[in-house]
């Protein structure tokens, strides 16, 4: 490799991929353990096999409030009798105000929807830069309640809204007003009181760009603005549910339990729009995989764990067990995984009952004996050992954003090119692409709504709108084009005859610095199941009970068992503040209230 690809230094973010499994040092100096390589990890299966982990961005975030003693304050409670009408909820963070101002509006049946053309819902919400006036409350009303549709300005952070799950919402409120809480079967059920159908940031539709908060402290991760709006959200629906039980029974009404509080979540509906985020964004996806990678590989550096870690390691296996039969979806598919998932963790269990882990590198015992197990399995665990050496591994938070985009890189050789396809695009050799199923899809961008669909080549019009995600068949043009050229000739030349490669080059040299760039898969293909971008992307945000209902969306929840704002604002006894901290961040595979 030259210089010209090659960094001055090592970042997580830019790994050398001479040794892919080797030991590699990062900017702070400290060497990277042994990494999976990204033909395994990088595969559409095992990608739709993530579960939420310790570096996910809800995570994170709960870890950065707690840690700061955020205190959530309500400005402005504007609600009539039937909990309609707007409020304000507040919270400090990292010495910024954000404001969620969220707009309660009746909702007729026939205008109920969770689908994207949706142009009504029970609430509308933004995330807003500061405290706002009734001066900015009433102008964006009409704006924040039209979504898409509304015009906004620089202080409008984010844009969301959402739906009640109605039989729920009403049950929960009746019961609250009759004195008594509601039925934790119906509570498990469902899991969350309102569930969103989008949480626009990033400059979309005239909202603020991402820039202007990108290096501010507090948002300065990846989706951070995001998850803050969606831990309001929850914070509104749980505040409404009172308030409506209230406006019924006045001081008969009981609050909803805190046990109860903090297993309701936020639902959510998640289709093809999330998918290409992953494919249009390779630096991006490097960091966030390379740092779970190498969270995952210093658990296997681990040379022994003392009687406190290995009783925390059997908690938790024992949570996910019981979490996992929790978990019940009508996919098919889904559930089949989930049957085979409960089987191997109750044979896990069983094992290490009968045969405890090993004294010298124990966590690297649990991967081997999950070896022949489904990557359902496997890849739960990666999520549960990184859980139990949080002091390696929370640092890594920092590592997750990546400024960088690919550049072409025209000093490059064709030996150096050559060198990378056969390193990084192994994997293309085994798509027949002569066969119409490895190409039967093509990814497009609706005129309608601005949100990326799939069609099918061969039956559906439009493929002159496809978006460039055959990568396959772009790595075979340029092999073909590259073939009969002599090494020492540079990039800049092959294109200069042969410009339509120039997207393809660019993507090729850009896993020659970020391995973990390319997802090693083909995504045109009839075997493309688009939910496994959709979980894989999830995952990094934290959501749990993944709920598909076609490969092409799914339900999920969000801060599910996560810590409420009541939580954080708990007084404690200074000498137990890092007790405290912990147990505000051990909500992974929750259990409901009965068994927690």
């Amino acid at each position: 490799m030259s210089n010209a690809i090659t960094p001055p230094h090592m970042e997580l973010g830019k790994a050398d991929t001479n040794t892919p499994n080797g030991t590699q040092a990062n900017a702070c100096g400290r060497p990277l353990p042994d990494l999976r390589h990204p033909d395994v990890v990088m595969t559409l299966a095992r990608l739709g096999s993530f579960f939420p982990h310790r570096l996910s961005f809800m995570r994170s975030f709960i870890r950065r409030i707690a840690k700061e003693n955020a205190s959530l304050t309500m400005p402005v409670c504007a609600l009539d009798a039937d909990g309609y009408g707007h409020l304000v909820l507040t919270l400090p963070v990292s010495g910024y105000d954000y404001s969620l101002i969220a707009y309660s509006r009746p909702l007729n049946a026939d205008e109920r929807t969770d689908r994207v053309i949706a142009t009504k819902w029970d609430a509308s919400f933004c995330l807003f830069d500061g405290i706002p006036t009734e001066e900015d409350i009433t102008a964006l009303a009409d704006q924040v309640t039209k979504q898409e549709a509304g015009r906004y300005h620089h202080k409008v952070l984010t844009l969301s809204r959402a739906n009640k799950s109605l039989r729920l919402f009403h049950h929960v409120v009746e019961s609250l007003a009759s004195g008594v809480q509601p039925d934790l079967q119906q509570i498990k059920a469902i899991g969350y009181l309102m569930r969103t159908t989008a949480v626009y940031g990033n400059g979309k539709f005239g909202i603020a760009d991402r820039d202007r908060i990108a290096g501010r402290p507090g948002l300065e991760g990846p989706f951070q603005a995001e998850m803050l709006t969606v831990f309001l959200i929850r914070e509104f629906t749980l505040f409404l549910a009172d308030y409506c039980a209230r406006q019924i029974s006045g001081e008969a009404a009981i609050g909803l339990a805190p046990s109860y509080r903090r297993y309701l979540g936020i639902g959510n509906s998640t289709g093809l729009g999330m998918a290409p985020f992953l494919v249009n964004h390779p630096a991006l996806l490097h960091s966030w995989i390379m740092a779970r990678e190498v969270a995952f590989a210093r658990t296997q550096s681990v040379p022994c764990i003392n009687d406190d870690q290995y009783h925390r390691f059997e908690t938790l296996l024992d949570r996910a067990y019981h979490s996992c039969h929790d978990w019940q979806v009508e996919d098919q598919i889904q559930m089949d995984r989930i049957i085979i998932l409960r089987e191997e963790l109750a044979k896990l269990k069983a094992d290490i009952s009968a045969r405890p882990l090993n004294q010298e590198y124990p966590f690297k015992d649990v991967v081997s004996r999950c070896a022949s197990y489904s990557l359902e399995t496997q890849e739960l665990m990666v999520s549960l050992l990184i859980e139990l050496i949080p002091d390696q591994v929370d640092g890594l938070v920092d590592c997750m954003a990546n400024p960088h985009t690919p550049k072409l890189i025209p000093s490059m050789t064709i030996a150096e090119l050559r060198h990378i396809l056969d390193d990084h695009y192994r994997w293309v050799d085994a798509v027949d692409r002569s066969a119409e199923t490895s190409d039967a899809h093509f990814w497009y961008t609706s005129e309608e709504k601005l949100e990326p669909r799939l069609g099918r080549r061969y039956e559906e019009p439009g493929q002159e709108l496809e978006m460039p995600f055959n990568i396959p068949r772009y790595v075979g043009a340029l092999k073909s084009a590259i073939t009969d050229l002599p090494d020492h000739q540079i990039v800049a030349e092959l294109l200069m005859g042969r410009p339509d490669l120039r997207h393809i080059v660019r993507r090729v040299q850009t896993t020659a610095i970020y391995p973990y760039a390319e997802i090693r898969d083909n995504l045109v293909g009839d075997a493309c199941r688009p939910i496994d971008l959709l979980r894989c992307k999830l995952s990094f945000f934290g959501a749990s009970k993944f709920d598909p209902k076609s490969d092409r969306w799914t339900r999920i929840t969000l801060y599910q068992g996560a810590p409420t704002a009541a939580d954080l604002m708990a007084e404690t006894e200074p000498d137990l503040a890092a007790s405290r901290l912990a147990e505000l961040d051990d909500w992974i595979f929750v259990l409901s209230p009965s068994e927690a």
